[in-house]
Order: structure tokens, then sequence, then C-alpha cells
């Protein structure tokens, strides 16, 4: 008998991930993929991405709409809320025997409560990783807290999921599969990708830039300091649109504003997963506070400028500076990413998020894993207690002074 994956989509951040191993689960004789895309996916403002998974002839099992068009944090309570009610309704018709969710986006916490009554068993991707300036790292860790298997991206996220409380066998070190992707997938020619977007890739600057949530209030103020200082260099700038957090709105605008005014300056919508990652490949260095600036461009060893504390408590790599959201900080970290310098100094660097065959270990997981009471039973592990032998070694040391 065939078993039924359920994989929850929700934007194209975590599609450009799951890709693989979407692809795995798809052509595999002993599963059935059964993709399930909600949020952004579905979403005109943010380029309707739909369109690029019926594109890679990914069959799509349910939709499920949710994201209010109000960026407000009422807003993005009330679409959690929303997508509660139409996941549970996805999943009555879908039926899946078990479920995949990835990271942090409260679209996937909406997909993981929903399952939790249901008793679907969930497997969790990416979890135990922080992200300490933004709500996300809140809702990364309930999702783990939700869910049974854990894929995690890095030996040392794979250890903070014991730490909290998950059982160790329940958690397995595979790795990304976005590795798996970028290394399997040949990049779109330079010359051609340059036709198609209209812009010069020599020297250019990727800058991808989310709302900081639980800084929400002050985006326009950090977004107008970056802006300024990007208005002092003359290389060619290409901007990707926010995900769907509160306060992308302002972003949107004033990006489009800028773009306007200032000559080789692009904003695009939604590129695509092939044509992101091959950017990565080509431009100089990549400016913002995106998680792709941590793991993807990690793995093409391109220089980042990480602004701000959206992505602090990740692991970092070599080819990443961080600069507080301060006007000279950020162009003096933007001149030494430029610099040949700095781009020859990460010749020899590794990154830690696998070898490229995540896919592969995760789906043998998912299709062997056995689908009993015991899955769904889970125990809190806890770590060996140090307090008592620490109390009684401080105490013993005590006494013989």
């Amino acid at each position: 008998m065939t078993r039924r994956i359920g994989v929850v989509t929700v934007g194209r951040s975590d599609y450009g991930i799951y890709h693989p191993l979407l692809r795995a689960i798809r052509d595999d004789v002993q599963c059935q993929l059964r993709l399930i895309a909600g949020g952004a996916h579905l979403s005109p403002v943010f380029g309707t991405t739909l369109s690029e998974i019926e594109r890679d002839n990914f069959e799509i099992a349910a939709r499920v709409p949710m994201l209010l068009y109000d960026d407000s944090p009422e807003g993005i309570a009330v679409s959690m809320g929303v997508g509660v009610i139409n996941f549970t309704n996805a999943y009555h018709s879908v039926r899946p025997d078990l479920l995949v969710l990835l990271g942090d986006r409260f679209e996937m916490l909406a997909a993981a409560i929903a399952a939790l009554p249901l008793r679907i068993p969930v497997a969790h991707l990416h979890g135990g990783e922080l992200t300490q300036g933004a709500m996300d790292d809140s809702m990364r860790h309930a999702i783990s807290k939700l869910s049974h298997l854990h894929f995690a991206a890095a030996a040392a996220y794979g250890r903070r999921l014991v730490q909290m409380g998950e059982e160790p066998k329940r958690v397995f070190v595979t790795g990304s599969p976005v590795v798996d992707a970028i290394l399997a997938e040949p990049a779109i020619p330079k010359a051609e990708l340059e036709k198609e977007l209209g812009a010069r890739l020599e020297n250019a600057l990727l800058v991808t830039y989310h709302p900081v949530t639980l800084e929400h209030e002050r985006t326009e103020q950090h977004l107008s300091t970056l802006l300024a200082v990007l208005s002092r260099f003359e290389n060619e700038i290409l901007f990707t649109y926010p995900n769907a957090d509160m306060g992308n709105a302002v972003i949107i605008e004033h990006l489009e504003r800028f773009a306007s005014t200032r000559p080789r300056t692009h904003v695009f919508v939604n590129l695509g997963r092939r044509k992101y990652h091959s950017l990565q490949r080509y431009v100089a260095a990549m400016v913002g506070n995106s998680s792709s600036g941590i793991l993807e461009a990690s793995i093409f060893k391109l220089p980042v400028v990480n602004i701000g504390d959206r992505q602090m408590g990740r692991l970092r790599t070599p080819n990443i500076i961080d600069v507080p959201d301060e006007a000279p900080a950020i162009e003096r970290a933007i001149h030494t990413v430029l610099s040949p310098q700095f781009r020859e100094s990460l010749s020899e660097m590794q990154h830690p998020y696998g070898k490229g065959d995540a896919s592969k270990q995760i789906l043998q997981t998912l299709k062997t894993v056995p689908l009993n009471g015991s899955l769904l039973k889970k125990r809190f592990h806890d770590l060996p207690d140090t307090t008592e032998a620490s109390t009684t070694s401080r105490s013993r040391t005590g006494d013989a002074a």
C-alpha cells in the first residue's frame, strides 16, 4: 500500500527548499505526493507563485486561502485563524498519512495546529534554528513541539531540538534539501539571465529585505536607512519582494518608489527558485536580512551584508558580515564585501548544511517510519541533571576549606 505524504507549501521560500524532496516523493512508487498549497502562493500581491509549482509538473491536491489583504498585527492573527480552519478542511479532503512542514512561517504554524486534533503525524524540516530578532523564532519552536519527526539542517540545530525536549530517536540531522537543489540543477547561463531580467549582473547587488516582526513599527525607518546607503553606490541593484509578514506593504511601496527614480535598479515580485539561485551565482554580493543570505548564500560562497537582528542566532559562515541598522556600518560593510580581497578569502569556505543528499535521507524515513500509535505519543526527553552534582561538588569543596 502506498503512503500518502502531504506536504504544505505556503510561499516561494519554502518551495525553493522543498523542490528536490517533492520530486523524490513524487517519483517514488511507494509514495503518493499530496501537495497542499496556501498562503502567499495564492496571492496576486506576491506573484501568485502557484503557477511555478504547476510548471514544475506537481499536482496540487488542495488550495488553502488564508491571507487577508491586511499586513497589520491584527490582520496576521486573523489570517492564522482562517488558516487553521481551511487547513482542517484540506486535510479532511486529502487525508494524508503523514504531513511535512518546513520552517517558521505563521502559515505553517496554522497548518501544524490543524493537524494536532486530527492526529496526523507531522515531520518538520529546519527546526532547532534561531531567529531571535523575529517572532518566527517562537513559531518555529511551536511547530517543533507539535511535530513528531525532525529533519535538522545542521548538527547544532539537531542538538537544540533535543535540548528542547525532543526524543533523540525522532531527530535526524540530514542537511537541507536546498543543497540538493543547488548542486543538482544547472544555473541559467549568465547572458541568458541578464537578457531575461533586463539587468547587468557584473558587480550587481542582490537585495532582499523583510519586515523585522518584533520591530515592525520601525520597518520604514530601517528601510529608509538602507535605501539611502544604496543610493550612494553605482552598482546595478536587484530587489526581491518581501514575504507576507506584517509591515510588508511599506517595504513594497518604498522599493517601487526607489526603483522609479534610480537607474540600473530593478524590483522583482517573484524570481522563482532557479532564477534566484542563478542570481546568487553571478551577483557580487547580497544585502538585506533574509535567511537566504544565511543558508543559500553560504553554499555559493556569496558575500553577504546581513542587517539588524532578524537572523540573530543562526549559524554564521565567513561570507557574512553582520551590521546594525546604521548607515555608516552598512556602507562600510558593502564596500568590504565588494572588494576582491574579501571574495578571495572565501575560496576555501565550507558550509554546514549537508552534502546534497538530504532529500534521499528524509524520504527514506518518511516512507519507512511505522505509522502506529507510538509515533503520535511523544515523551519529553530530559537532559541529564547536573545541578545536584554541581551543588554536591561545591558543598564538598566548602567543607574541605
